[in-house]
């Protein structure tokens, strides 16, 4: 799981949140509160509907809030590997965002599980 994530506040300009993502290369971030509680997810798609949005009505500066994707489905952070993989299963999502009283704490993909499952099949087998 990786815990040192690039996170976005929710008031932020969106083509500020856009040049960040595309800066660092990334699809997405976690959006978060100032007490760190995951409030939503922007993904370079949402930055792609508010650059038509702004090319179109002619409105600059709207914050991440308002394209953000707010219907976030989290992993918990005590949740066992099984579970995990089988969450994964059922969806076609790449990574989740994983909480712990509803702050984030990490982010858990779909490498991270089939690494731990790897190290869990080379401890279990005999010598």
């Amino acid at each position: 799981m990786a815990t040192d994530l690039l996170t976005l506040p929710p008031d932020m300009e969106i083509n500020r949140a856009a040049a960040i993502l595309l800066d660092k290369g990334y699809s997405g971030a976690p959006v978060v509160d100032a007490a760190q509680r995951l409030v939503g997810v922007l993904s370079k798609k949402d930055c792609l509907r508010a650059a038509l949005n702004t090319s179109y009505y002619q409105e600059w500066g709207s914050p991440v809030a308002a394209y953000m994707s707010t219907s976030v489905v989290t992993l918990d952070a005590d949740l066992g590997l099984v579970q995990a993989v089988e969450q994964f299963l059922k969806s076609n999502y790449r990574r989740f965002p994983v909480t712990r009283q509803g702050r984030l704490v990490g982010q858990i993909s779909r490498a991270d599980l089939l690494r731990a499952m790897a190290e869990q099949w080379q401890a279990d087998r005999p010598a």
